[in-house]
């Protein structure tokens, strides 16, 4: 197992009478590319500044390789980050704002030069030293800010929202690129974003986080497949969430018709949520369904066909690659593996328990 990096102990931080942490616990491993995702206001960006020491949390600690850093300058910190606005130097040509770390280091300018050549070729940037920054596009420009991070040979990388002004081809351009400067490089990234499709592509451990509250960790398959409550089901993804009754182990009741499912330990006849994804649900004829709906409207979206059914006073989302005409009657039917049930939130579903893997 990969050794932790990076420990964050109990912070908490608050700005005036708005609590942003409230007790967070996290670690980080080596080598790891971790996402911190959320909507704007859950405290993902303080997380990632309390790491780079730009805040100073109100209580609890940071831990670096077991070291106590909490009060350490950010800029005697092994981190480096890069931001969505960039921050390049404009009076400065590219191989300038490269180098402009190594210079403050006192480093010598041989060790400089060949520093400067190999960002550049790492950022596939070769030959753009003597641009100025407004001549480059915004994806070059924040390549070179990549470059200018990486440069100093950082333990950690990290990353606020910096794919977030780049158009939706750039930044799925840019996603490949991070994971590939990521695996050349062996280094860790914490990296910081809202949007859904950045985190499951490019990480390893996601965190998904709300209000302050850490609501989930894991893989992007756990975080998609199995949410452990209903703000990670509606926030990753497009999601079905329904409330039903457990009738017994591997079988629930939904809408008043009962559906096989695989999992257990939800006692008899309890109160549960129900999650199904909406690529997860098979549209049929009628009666080879387990329950019968209406098709409402259909939206083509490319790489399949966007479907709302009405079924027993509930909308489903339908997404497949075979189109229904609307007003057609169909059967709705779903796998058992494809049924996800969660305990009913009995406390305030946006504060989460700790979570340790």
């Amino acid at each position: 197992m990969q050794n932790k990096l990076i420990d964050l102990q109990h912070i908490t931080k608050s700005y005036g009478s708005s609590t942003i942490l409230d007790d967070l616990n996290l670690y980080i491993r080596e080598n790891e590319f971790v996402t911190l995702l959320g909507p704007s206001g859950c405290g993902k960006t303080t997380t990632l500044r309390i790491i780079g020491g730009f805040e100073t949390p109100d209580s609890g600690a940071v831990m670096f390789q077991g070291k106590d850093i909490t009060s350490l300058p950010a800029n005697k910190r092994e981190v480096n980050t890069v931001f969505q606005k960039y921050a390049l130097f404009p009076h400065m040509t590219i191989a300038e704002n490269i180098a402009f770390g190594l210079k403050i280091k006192k480093k010598s300018q041989s060790y400089i030069n060949d520093k400067i050549k190999y960002a550049l070729k790492l950022v596939n940037m070769d030959g753009f030293g003597d641009r100025m920054p407004d001549s480059l596009s915004g994806g070059q420009q924040q390549r070179i800010a990549i470059a200018r991070a990486i440069v100093n040979e950082p333990k950690v990388l990290l990353l606020d929202e910096p794919l977030g002004a780049l158009d939706l081809k750039l930044r799925q351009d840019m996603q490949y690129e991070l994971i590939r400067l990521k695996n050349e490089l062996g280094i860790t990234f914490v990296y910081v974003t809202h949007d859904q499709e950045e985190a499951l592509t490019m990480s390893d451990t996601i965190v998904v986080m709300n209000q302050g509250y850490i609501q989930q960790i894991g893989t992007p398959t756990d975080i998609y497949n199995e949410p452990q409550n209903t703000f990670v089901a509606d926030f990753i993804g497009d999601s079905n969430i329904l409330s039903g009754i457990m009738i017994k182990d591997k079988l629930v009741e939904i809408l008043g018709a009962r559906f096989d499912c695989v999992d257990t330990g939800f006692g008899e006849n309890n109160p549960v949520d129900v999650v199904i994804r909406p690529e997860d649900i098979d549209l049929t004829e009628p009666e080879k369904g387990t329950i019968e709906g209406i098709v409402t409207d259909v939206i083509f979206k490319g790489v399949h066909y966007e479907m709302c059914v009405m079924a027993r006073g509930f909308e489903f989302v339908v997404h497949s690659t075979d189109c229904v005409p609307v007003d057609s009657r169909v059967g709705i039917h779903v796998d058992p593996f494809d049924i996800q049930i969660m305990h009913k939130a009995e406390y305030d579903d946006e504060k989460a328990v700790e979570i340790d893997e």
